[in-house]
């Protein structure tokens, strides 16, 4: 469950957070009191706000209710070391969900977030499972992490979106979107596969935004000898209950653990740059997915860093490749590098850029909420057999 705690100890954050923390929660700590309530739910949309010391002026309860008013997915429960009949029922009124001693006993505590989080189960309506996308290089350096990442960001203005590197022994993409380790990689979670439900995902990816979560490759590439195909398996069956999209940076090695995820991909995309090389390793793969079955509309090529002045122009490759969709983006070395560099996603640096523009177009032709709205959108982006 993602948790947001605003109280006015730092020693009450630090001990709610490591209880919190140990039990699978992701914690966000503020020190202050009721003026940063409002700054901070918007900020962070948690699943449950814990706010400590607010207990004494009535005017604190008008802050609280304007975030259960306001948003209504995210429940409140107060901690205070005084509770009066007549505070209870005001905190109430005021849709709180519960009303704590500050601070709480660990079991008490954690008992209450327990029945926030079946509460909201319940509450829920049932979702459509996310849908599952997969990028591939067809040859190392074409620049399918990149996109993969762009993309989900993209995604992540709407929707909720986990990017998982399945680059298992190389993977780099959150080198793309983050400085910094992450708290847990994919071999972790693999590890322990027997505690994985929502909070523990959820816990142990990197969070570029509240809607945009990264579940990191393995820091060591022998972690990755250890991770099963089952393993992976179980966790995009959990992550597309959890996930309105699950993007797949995968490696070229076309191994079980690599088919699982196609398997499930509803789009696979397999990037290549406009060389002989490239389009020899992308008509392998092609037929590789030919022969698994594949339909013709899952497997689509991207074309990156396509000059229109090459030798081998788009025409060429959609021949070789015998398919009916091929994508072309252009190039922009230096604002690229730049945003590899910085760790920043090229659509967050700026949309101006013509490439970004064509990345901004291709997800939202993608998306199947605006794809009917962005109909014309597909014959600008894909040349058709």
């Amino acid at each position: 469950m993602n948790i947001v705690i605003v109280s006015p100890s730092p020693r009450h954050l630090q001990d709610l957070a490591i209880v919190l923390e140990d039990n699978g929660h992701d914690v966000f700590c503020v020190e202050g009191g009721k003026s940063h309530l409002r700054a901070v739910v918007e900020q962070k949309h948690p699943d449950l706000l814990l706010a400590d010391g607010m207990c004494c002026d009535p005017a604190e309860l008008v802050q609280v209710e304007h975030v259960a008013t306001h948003h209504p997915a995210t429940a409140v429960v107060l901690m205070c070391s005084s509770q009066t009949p007549e505070f209870l029922l005001q905190s109430m009124r005021a849709g709180v969900r519960e009303v704590l001693p500050s601070p709480p006993a660990a079991d008490a505590l954690l008992a209450a977030v327990s029945r926030v989080a079946a509460k909201m189960v319940t509450s829920r309506p049932a979702r459509a499972p996310g849908r599952v996308m997969s990028f591939m290089s067809c040859k190392g350096g074409s620049g399918a992490t990149f996109i993969a990442t762009n993309i989900a960001y993209e995604f992540s203005q709407h929707k909720s979106v986990l990017l998982i590197d399945l680059n298992l022994q190389f993977g780099d993409a959150l080198s793309l979107l983050y400085d910094g380790r992450p708290p847990s990689t994919l071999a972790d979670v693999a590890a322990n596969i027997d505690r994985l439900d929502a909070s523990f995902l959820a816990a142990s990816t990197v969070k570029v935004n509240p809607r945009y979560h990264v579940l990191a490759a393995p820091e060591e590439p022998t972690q990755a000898l250890e991770i099963k195909p089952e393993q992976v398996d179980a966790i995009l069956s959990l992550a597309v209950r959890n996930y309105d999209y699950v993007v797949l940076d995968l490696c070229r090695n076309l191994d079980p653990i690599a088919i699982k995820a196609l398997d499930r991909s509803w789009r696979v995309f397999i990037v290549l740059q406009a060389t002989l090389p490239g389009v020899k390793h992308g008509q392998k793969l092609m037929d590789v997915f030919r022969s698994l079955g594949y339909p013709a509309d899952k497997v689509e090529a991207i074309v990156n860093r396509y000059d229109r002045t090459a030798e081998i122009d788009l025409d060429h490759i959609q021949r070789a490749l015998r398919t009916h969709k091929v994508l072309s983006l252009g190039n922009s070395y230096r604002d690229i590098a730049a945003s590899i560099n910085q760790g920043e996603p090229l659509l967050k640096a700026g949309r101006s850029n013509g490439v970004a523009r064509q990345l901004l177009d291709f997800a939202q032709a993608l998306d199947p909420v605006t794809q009917d709205e962005s109909r014309g959108l597909l014959g600008r982006l894909f040349r058709k057999a």
